[in-house]
């Protein structure tokens, strides 16, 4: 059997712990962040990292087969 490939993508944006949940950045962080782009509010909750929801762990972890 051969080795199996990881997702470069999903080896640069996730990570997952010990107890097998995989960590992620949240959402539009990215630009247009000052002044007219977004609120304080939705930087605020979009700062930091988070767990996948269980309904796409499967596929996730599918990406990273060796983690």
């Amino acid at each position: 059997m051969p080795k199996l490939k990881t997702h470069s993508g999903a080896k640069k944006r996730l990570k997952v712990t010990k107890n097998g949940k995989v960590i992620r950045a949240h959402a539009n962080m990215s630009h247009l962040l000052n002044g007219h782009g977004k609120t304080a509010k939705t930087k605020r909750h979009a700062r930091g990292t988070t767990t996948t929801d269980k309904t796409s762990l499967k596929a996730v972890k599918k990406l990273l087969p060796y983690a």
